[in-house]
């Protein structure tokens, strides 16, 4: 099954159920108002969804032509943005560029920040940076969506909690990140709003492609229309989505409408690429001594999509521009 939400001009926007194929949808006001509301009474919603989803793959409701510029993220805003860093390839560069060792007990804890859940950005929104020299950066993420999560839950069960998986683009500016961690207390600046796919999608969409809590198909990022990375999303993952969510579950239970993010995804074979320009920029680092791509200028582009077997899109790509 596969949700948005429509930008009606509420903060929380409409739920849709779009058809398989990403051409047509239909809103659901008499099933559930917004997606929040869907993910807080699951077991009811549910089924009622599937069954308009069904309707609408198989034509017998018609629904109306969807435009991925007219969807916000399908959780406009939500009560927690937890995002991990599962790929410790991307983790070992980063700390390789700057001399540093990662410590052993990054193979067993989890990294995790909490970011800004009050404002997520739409598939097609702009990325707004005042200033170049901030050092403007995509990263391109899966997320999960949870339902109510007990505090405590264990990786064995947490899977069951994992309602919806999308796409992210988790801006970064770098520039402004080390200044903040240096104070001892986390990152705010550097941490713009996030955006996120056109729909998310039920894990059984996925088929064999969802296995142990990770999602092995592609990530593509194109960067300035031009290919940047390819690599695989569950290969190299050596946290799970189960095992991120029970680490952020240990000291509190999590409210319906949690996302959790994977972190940059990465892969040990270089030749698949990177998923944001900061890794490209520590590669060179370690190859060559120093930094040669630059980070994101105003007018680049940033396109974010996986593909099925078949060459069809699964989430709707995030294709943003980078304004002033």
């Amino acid at each position: 099954m596969k949700l948005a939400s429509l930008n009606t001009g509420g903060r929380d926007g409409t739920l849709i159920v779009t058809n398989q194929a990403l051409t047509r949808y239909i809103a659901v006001p008499q099933i559930a108002p917004t997606l929040q509301q869907a993910l807080e009474h699951w077991s009811v919603c549910q089924p009622q969804l599937q069954e308009i989803y069904c309707e609408l793959n198989e034509g017998s409701i018609e629904g109306c032509p969807l435009d991925f510029h007219n969807l916000s993220a399908p959780l406009p805003r939500a009560y927690q943005w937890l995002d991990g860093s599962a790929y410790l390839s991307h983790v070992e560069r980063v700390r390789k560029a700057r001399g540093a060792e990662m410590p052993p007990s990054f193979r067993e804890d989890p990294l995790m920040y909490q970011g800004g859940s009050d404002t997520f950005i739409g598939p097609r929104d702009a990325i707004h940076a005042a200033d170049e020299a901030w050092g403007i950066d995509f990263e391109s993420e899966v997320a999960v969506i949870t339902d109510d999560v007990p505090l405590g839950t264990s990786a064995s069960d947490a899977a069951n909690h994992i309602r919806l998986l999308m796409l992210v683009n988790d801006v970064s500016l770098r520039n402004l990140i080390p200044a903040e961690l240096a104070k001892g207390f986390g990152f705010i600046h550097g941490k713009p709003p996030t955006a996120f796919s056109p729909v998310a999608v039920t894990p059984d969409e996925l088929g064999d492609h969802w296995h142990d809590s990770k999602l092995h198909l592609p990530l593509a990022t194109d960067f300035n229309g031009e290919q940047f990375g390819n690599p695989d999303a569950g290969k190299d993952m050596h946290f799970s989505f189960a095992q991120l969510i029970q680490h952020a579950a240990k000291t509190r239970p999590l409210g319906s409408g949690t996302v959790i993010g994977s972190g940059t995804v990465s892969n040990n074979d270089l030749s698949r690429g990177c998923s944001c320009l900061a890794e490209r920029r520590v590669l060179e680092i370690i190859e060559g001594g120093e930094a040669t791509t630059p980070f994101m200028k105003h007018g680049d582009t940033i396109k974010i999509d996986m593909l099925d077997l078949d060459g069809h899109s699964i989430f709707g790509s995030i294709e943003q521009v980078v304004k002033a």
